[in-house]
Formats: structure tokens, sequence, C-alpha cells
């Protein structure tokens, strides 16, 4: 076999319906080997003798989809100088746009000791570690169509494509856990009837489980160990010859495109499985170590680690950001998803050791044509010195509000001196967004995510309980501002069982009619549990899977969820474009479009939010007028509300305000009750006083328009 000169780019192997063009970056390399691989594994080397800006390619004519294939590099290796080249380890093509498995560590002989001098001299990887594959681009999309939901009317469920459907029952069988399975119809009848607008995925790049975690007998769960930035994640598909993946994972995004839920993927460009220094040699680090990744400036050179992983990509260098780019626009232009969920996202912007929101990553996604268009979501923050950076993202970005989920929980678990906080949590955190030009939407509201507890599980411990993760209960956060209410765990005390579902209810009502984008966690629709376990990464068992059994059995939470992601389409005074300002919304109106009370119906006063107490508020949002442009350009109407927060464990005597707000109010949301636009009784007059129960949010509509 002698490849034909081919050409630089693209990247990776891209097959035109004749051959296929191998092409490979590494500046280290003294010359690269493409090596391909029948169905029997036996291997065959050549070549790649043109080499044009440090990048090696080759064409080979016949060569089609369904190829399995990698990389040997030939050039120095001396560890403590960054240098890692050798040809005894089969890389991973960085671009490969399919990987057929994961790595064999019972057979594989890796040598986690990368300074030992035999390391060259480890046993040939081949067939114990992944192939890369050579994928058909073709796919019939038909009359796909990006649904483009704004920000503003966007509902976000956070799911895991096998935890979704692994024992879902009406799934057949052999789709279960994979691609097809999320795209069943009966998984895309319940997250319609939640009113999920996008599904944001857990990893779905390839990934592989570490060896740490496979000597346990454990399995890296949630997908954040990325060693392919192109190719969907093997084990998820039901199709697995010839990258069937791809295919699969198109037809996905397909189905979920005709149900007008866009999908979001989970991107973990911060690091990758390779890790530390004593990690696997598997894709970048053999290609060209000191381009991929960052490393410490003095000898031995090995990795700075941001991540908490044992590296960090290095985005300063020009092809590990091309390498970046050019995966997100391919997920876009390629696959059709919708928008990014950047995983650890400060890692990214470190230039040199601060974080920098104007950093070249942030720059070219400004300024790409494609990237730039879809949904960018960034966890603000890392584990390096400053990675803390809520608030700091550039204007094009939304982030996970880490803040609402704190002051949230605290607020409803009855700690002191959180109302001023909380106010500002709900109304959207202009404190954070505001000042850069960013609106409410930019605060993707959340109380749960992967990381943690479930929303069960919150209302349900005091404490983690990670046995089962062979640590000895040190991994997992500590600070998890939750409350069991009164019993560790599973109880038949039904007081605590009440309490535990007004909490629930208490929590996903403050989400959902929070201004923002409310993020729903899978399976807290109906009560799915870890058993305390607040950080199950590598429980691909029971303890992480969605268990639908729970979903009849708490079909009222279920119906309450759907209720309120009803309401607050229908209301877009829950869902504003912009922020509220505390002034009337139009000249000559006297009504402010947000005004806030105390429980005896009397404005709030500096003093009242210093209050120590600060268990109870009532908020005033003005629905006549919003200033929101619909596409005529009118302003858009809405009906006006009260919401009641009441975190006390007492009941409140609350007074309405007065006839200037509304002359009668009507009881539509009562989360002590969980009903939701009950049957309505006689209206409330203004002025009147009601009970507002212990640790509950009641939300009242005016009734008969504004006042005169």
């Amino acid at each position: 076999m002698r490849p034909w000169p081919g050409t630089t780019y693209p990247l990776g192997a891209t097959y035109d319906g004749v051959g296929t063009n191998f092409s490979l970056f590494s500046e280290a390399a003294e010359y690269v080997e493409l090596c391909l691989f029948d169905d029997d594994g036996k291997e065959t080397r050549a070549k790649l003798e043109e080499v044009d800006g440090f990048v090696h390619h080759g064409y080979v004519l016949g060569v089609g989809p369904g190829q399995r294939y990698g990389f040997r590099v030939h050039g120095p290796y001396d560890p403590e100088r960054g240098l890692r080249c050798n040809p005894n380890k089969l890389l991973i093509d960085p671009y490969a746009k399919a990987v057929s498995h994961g790595v064999d560590w019972d057979e594989c002989l890796f040598g986690y000791k990368f300074d030992a001098p035999d390391e060259r001299n480890d046993a040939d990887s081949a067939g114990h570690v992944p192939y890369s594959q050579v994928v058909s681009p073709f796919f019939d999309w038909g009359n796909d169509r990006a649904p483009k939901t704004p920000y503003n009317e966007s509902v976000i469920y956070e799911a895991h494509v096998k935890g979704m459907t692994v024992n879902h029952p009406f799934v057949p069988e052999r789709l279960r856990g994979t691609y097809a399975g999320l795209a069943h119809p009966v998984v895309i009848e319940h997250l319609t009837k939640l009113g999920v607008t996008a599904i944001e995925l857990l990893p779905v790049h390839q990934f592989v489980t570490d060896h740490g975690l496979a000597e346990k007998g454990l399995r890296n769960y949630w997908g954040y160990n990325t060693i392919g930035y192109f190719a969907p994640h093997d084990a998820y598909a039901a199709m697995t010859s010839q990258g069937g993946q791809v295919q699969e994972f198109k037809g996905m995004v397909r189905a979920f495109h005709e149900a007008n839920i866009e999908v979001i993927l989970d991107v973990v460009y911060n690091h990758t499985a390779e890790g530390n220094h004593l990690g696997p040699t598997l894709s970048m680090r053999g290609i060209d170590n000191e381009a991929y990744y960052r490393l410490v400036e003095d000898e031995p050179k090995y990795y700075m680690d941001y991540t908490g992983t044992g590296n960090s990509l290095n985005v300063r260098h020009p092809h590990t950001l091309q390498l970046i780019m050019d995966s997100l626009r391919y997920w876009v232009t390629e696959m059709h998803v919708d928008g990014f969920r950047f995983d650890l996202a400060s890692a990214l912007a470190r230039e040199f050791y601060d974080v920098d929101r104007l950093s070249t990553f942030f720059d070219m996604v400004q300024q790409d044509p494609i990237v730039s268009q879809v949904k960018l979501i960034a966890e603000p923050w890392d584990v390096g010195p400053g990675g803390y950076q809520v608030g700091n993202f550039p204007p094009l970005w939304t982030e996970w509000n880490g803040q609402f989920r704190d002051t949230v929980r605290d607020f409803w678990r009855g700690e002191p001196s959180t109302l001023g906080e909380f106010a500002s949590r709900i109304t959207g955190s202009s404190d954070l967004y505001q000042d850069d030009g960013r609106r409410p939407f930019a605060s993707i509201n959340f109380v749960t995510a992967h990381d943690g507890f479930t929303l069960n599980d919150l209302v349900s411990y005091n404490e983690k309980h990670n046995e089962a993760n062979g640590e000895d209960g040190r991994d997992g956060a500590d600070d998890n501002r939750s409350w069991n209410c009164g019993a560790e765990g599973p109880t038949d005390d039904e007081e605590v069982l009440a309490l535990r579902a007004r909490q629930r209810r208490n929590l996903l009502a403050t989400t959902v009619l929070s201004q923002g984008v409310p993020m729903l966690l899978h399976g807290d629709e109906f009560g799915r549990t870890q058993q305390g376990n607040n950080n199950a990464y590598c429980q691909d068992t029971e303890l992480s899977w969605m268990d639908w059994e729970l979903a009849s059995a708490n079909a009222e939470l279920v119906e309450f969820v759907a209720a309120l992601t009803a309401f607050r389409k229908r209301h877009p005074v829950f869902r504003r474009r912009r922020f509220f300002q505390g002034k009337p919304i139009r000249k000559g109106d006297e009504l402010r479009d947000i005004a806030w009370f105390t429980p005896a119906g009397e404005e709030m006063t500096e003093q009242n939010w210093d209050d120590g107490f600060g268990k109870s508020v009532v908020a005033f949002l003005n629905g006549e007028g919003i200033p929101d442009l619909d596409p005529r350009g009118m302003r858009v109407e809405d009906d006006s509300f009260l919401l009641a927060f009441n975190a006390h464990y007492e009941d409140i005597e609350m007074t309405l305000p007065g006839n200037g707000y509304g002359s009668a109010w009507s009881i539509v949301i009562d989360t002590s009750t969980g009903l939701i636009d009950p049957e309505k009784d006689e209206p409330l007059d203004a002025g009147a006083e009601i009970t507002l129960p212990a640790r509950s949010l009641v939300v009242l509509q005016r009734v008969g328009g504004a006042p005169e």
C-alpha cells in the first residue's frame, strides 16, 4: 500500500466515495505511519510521505466506511522534556469520526510510569486500544430543521443517554441505553408532556474508563473522560458495525427535531482521558504532547492541571484551538446539534495563569459564523485558582448559575438572611449579568444536576453516602446545602414524607417560575434517588439509572411538573427577555414592573431585606405591557401575579396588597397541596388576609385586569 499525496485539509479521515484522505498534524513527529486493520486484526502500515506545515497526509484508493485505522508516530521520546513519541503505541486519530471500542486494560501493557526506560518497548497495543474508523458522511436528513427555540422560552432537561432508557419497560430491549432508545416515541412523549424544549446530554464524545476505576470493577458512567472529540460514543449505539453510531446519532437528532426538541451536548474540551504523566498514551500525548497539553515550564515537563483530572488542553496552541473549533463546527453542521454546555469552561479561558474572559478561544467562538449561532452554555468554574467565574463570561454565553442553586437551596431549607440574595436570583440575577449587556436568560437556573444529589435526595439526606464508589466517602462535595426533613434516608414517617414532597414542589416551582432558563435533572420529575450518593460518576448501575416504575408511583409529581411548565409557557411574565427595573413600564403608568411586599402587605424596606428572620416575601409581577417585543413590534401583554414565598416552619398570615395593585386575586398555584389552576373559589379582595401555609409557594393571579 502506497498512499497518493492527498491533501492537508480536512484533518482526519475523509471518505469521498472512491477512497479516503488521511491527515494528521504533528510538529514533533519525524514521520508518521498510517495503520490499516482488516477484519482479523491484521495490520498494514504505510508511511505518510507528504508533509506540509507539519501536517502528514496521504490518500488511499478503495478505503471506505468501516475501515479501522490508527497512526504510529515516530519521533523523540524524552518525557522530562515533554516529548512522548512512541511508535509502539497505536494512536487514535484526534479527528476520528468513529471509534470502535474502549481499552482492554487486562491485556494492554501500558506501563503507567511513563518515565520508565522500557516504556518504548511495551507490547504492541493493537487490538487492545480503540481503533479509529472511516465513516460515511452521507445521511438522509429529509426536512430536518433546527427548532431554534429562544432562550427565554426554553426548558432544558439534563439527561444521560444510557441511564434514561436502560430500564424503560416500553423501549424495545435491544434499543435500551442507546441513541435510538432515547429517540423512541415513548421517551419523546414523556419529554413533550414535561414541556421540555431542549435535552442536554451528558458527554457523548468517545470516552474511556480509566484504569483505576476498572481495577475496582467500576466504570466511568458520566463520560467526562473524552478521547475522541468528533466521535459519538460507540457503547451508546445499537448499530455497532461500520461506524453505525454516527448514523444512529443523526437519526436521534432528527427525531428530536421532529418533536421540536433541541439537542445540546455536554462537551469536555478542557482535558482528555490521557491523564497525568502516569496516564496512558492513547492519542494526542503520543502525537504531539507539547502542542496539545499545558505543560509546566520547568523539567520534568509534566502537566498543568486546572481540571482535577491530570491534564489541561493547551488552548494557547493554534492547532489545539483548531481541533476544538473544527469539532464544534462538525457537530453543528454534520450532526445538526443545537448547542453545547462546556464542562469546566473556565479552564478554556486560561491563556496564561489567570482566567481571561477575553481569551483567544472566546474570540474565536464570537467570530465564528456557525458556532456563534447555537446555544453556548458555560459551567463557569474549574478547580484552579480564581476558577469560579459565575457572571464573568462574555455576552454571547449563558451560564449554569451556581449561585441560584445555592441560594434557592438555602432559602427553602430555612437558612437565615438569604432573602435579598433569593430575590435577586429568582428575578434573573441582574447583579451578575446586567452590567455586560446580557439578559435574564443568561442565567441557567437549576437546583440539581448530574453532579450532586438528585432532587429526592436533596430533601432526604443531610450527608453524602458514597460508599459504593470505593473511596471511603472521601469523594463528592461535603457542602450540599441539603436537608433531610427530619430523617436520614428512607423512612415510613408520614409527616417527613409529606414535608419532603412539599419541598420537592417548592424547589421545582421556584426553578420553573424564576426569570432565566429552567433546567431539570432527568428523573427528578418522579423522585429518582441515588440513595444519597452525590458523586455517581462511576455508578453505571441501577443506582444511577432511571427507575421508570417511579413514574407511575409518583405520577402526581410528573403532572405537577408538566402543569408548571405549561403555566410558564402561557404566561410570558415568567420568561421575560429584559430585567425588571423597579419602575413603571410605560410613561404615565403608576404601577412598577415589580414590587416587593412583606406578608403584612406593606412594601419592603431596606430594614426588611436585612431582617435576620428572612423566611417570607411577596413579589408582584406586572404583566401589563411587558417590554418584550413580539415579531410585530408590539409589547407583550399578560396577567399580573403575586408570588408569595414562605420558607418558615409555621403558617404565616398574609395580607394582600391594596387596590393599587389589583382589586381581586385568585390562587392558581399552591405547593402545599400541589394544585395548579385549581377550581376557582370566590376571588380574594385586595387587602384580604389569607393563610400562607408553612414551607410553601402560593401564586395568585389578578382578576379583572389592571386597577383604574
